[in-house]
């Protein structure tokens, strides 16, 4: 089972009383080790009653976010309106030269475009955090780095943030995770985001 990849209109439509948890992250390859993190965590997040959406790899290749021209692809149109209507957020970023990763940031940019909705920006939201990094320096470092940029949006970081060594041996030949305590820490993360997401599902 791997998470949702649904778009957030029909994840919506889905169930309104389960919470909408909207996992961004990863690097432009495909099943990278923090794309793996990232589902994983969401598979987690719908196991214990949660539903999700996903945006990784090429839904995260989008222009340099300009807040002075309001026109705005398919794809950033959808990451926003996913954001909009989420009960809590679940970022993943690789760590690359000790820290985020310029294609995550942009995405986190395009909330810039919440700055006039009834909730600003992410206000009063989970914000879950995941990073991966060749070495404990910059995966801890980008840690640090979204905790505060979830700070920033106005969210509640959780109190667990699962940094990743990738140079240690975290999954197996077929992909799947073998490390129970990165393993164990994911589903925690799932679960601090849970409950830590307000009462009652979606958010109008």
């Amino acid at each position: 089972m791997i998470a949702s990849t649904t778009n957030a209109t029909t994840a919506v439509g889905m169930d309104e009383g389960r919470p909408f948890v909207v996992g961004v992250g990863g690097t432009l390859r495909a099943d990278s080790s923090t794309e793996r993190a990232l589902r994983h965590c969401l598979t987690a997040v719908e196991r214990q009653g949660g539903r999700t959406a996903l945006f990784c790899g090429a839904a995260l290749d989008l222009p340099m976010y300009n807040p002075y021209d309001a026109s705005r692809t398919p794809g950033a149109t959808e990451l926003v309106d996913a954001l909009r209507r989420a009960d809590a957020v679940v970022i993943a970023s690789p760590g690359y030269h000790g820290g985020i990763s310029g294609m995550v940031k942009n995405a986190l940019d395009y909330i810039e475009d919440l700055r006039g909705d009834p909730t600003v920006y992410l206000d009063n939201k989970p914000w879950g955090c995941i990073t991966c990094a060749f070495g404990w320096q910059a995966a801890v470092g980008t840690l640090g780095q979204l905790r505060a940029i979830g700070h920033a949006l106005r969210a509640w970081p959780t109190p667990l943030g699962v940094a990743i060594n990738s140079a240690e041996p975290i999954w197996g030949p077929d992909g799947a995770l073998t490390d129970d305590t990165v393993g164990a820490q994911l589903e925690v993360l799932a679960t601090q985001v849970l409950t830590f997401a307000p009462t009652g599902g979606v958010r109008a």
